[in-house]
């Protein structure tokens, strides 16, 4: 994928409306509402239990909501059936969670390559393309270790590569930098969005780090189930 001509008017690419899901008796969101343009970073925050992971998911096609509209490219996506909504997840979303979600009995390559391998890549082209993202995620040297034989730091960059390797159109980052210390997590992140934007990717970022979320472009804040956009600090006269 190309990024965006700068010259381009930006257009919503994902959007919540009205969102309302719970689980059993405990409302998760009570009307989340949320449009992310294309090529745009966007954090949303929150605390625990405030319903930002379940957003993400419901946005992602993972969950679907009792109520209220998730829309990707002008498609809605709760109407969609299982195989819509997996289909869209393999083809053009990417995502990245706290803890890598690696595959333990395959390499790091073979980890990245997955993606690809799943939407009908040959073998040899799908581990091609994998291999390239290792020097650029400074993970050269690495390709044939399994997780267990990598530091945190680590695994989560094979995850990210992962997330990238097929282009997706979305990254979607569910608190990436959760399992790591600031340091690695910084890293992480500096190349979570220097990917994102080299390959033009709108990335939707989950976080609770204040750290973590000056890193997007805008800030949103999910409190009640409900979201709302950050409101700037206000200028010093």
């Amino acid at each position: 994928m190309n990024a965006p001509d700068p010259g381009t008017p930006s257009r919503p690419l994902v959007e919540a409306r009205d969102a309302v899901l719970s689980f059993g008796q405990t409302p998760a969101l009570r009307g989340a509402s949320l449009t992310v343009n294309a090529g745009e970073i966007v954090a949303v925050m929150g605390p625990s239990g405030s319903g930002k992971s379940t957003l993400l998911h419901c946005l992602a096609g993972i969950l679907t909501p009792d109520s209220g509209e998730i829309w990707f490219d002008g498609q809605r996506v709760d109407t969609l059936g299982e195989t819509g909504r997996s289909t869209l997840r393999r083809d053009r979303f990417g995502f990245v969670f706290q803890f890598g979600q690696l595959v333990p009995e395959l390499t790091a390559e073979e980890n990245v390559a997955l993606p690809l391998l799943l939407a009908g890549t040959k073998r040899a082209a799908a581990l091609k393309a994998a291999r390239e993202w290792f020097e650029r995620l400074d993970l050269a040297g690495l390709e044939s270790r399994r997780s267990g034989e990598l530091s945190g730091g680590q695994a989560q960059r094979v995850a990210l590569a992962r997330a990238v390797v097929s282009r997706p159109e979305v990254l979607f980052a569910d608190e990436p930098t959760g399992s790591l210390d600031s340091f690695t997590g910084e890293q992480v992140m500096e190349l979570l969005i220097d990917a994102a934007r080299q390959e033009g990717t709108t990335v939707i970022l989950v976080t609770h780090d204040p750290r973590v979320a000056a890193y997007a472009e805008r800030e949103v804040v999910v409190r009640d189930g409900k979201a709302s956009a950050l409101a700037p600090d206000p200028v010093a006269s």
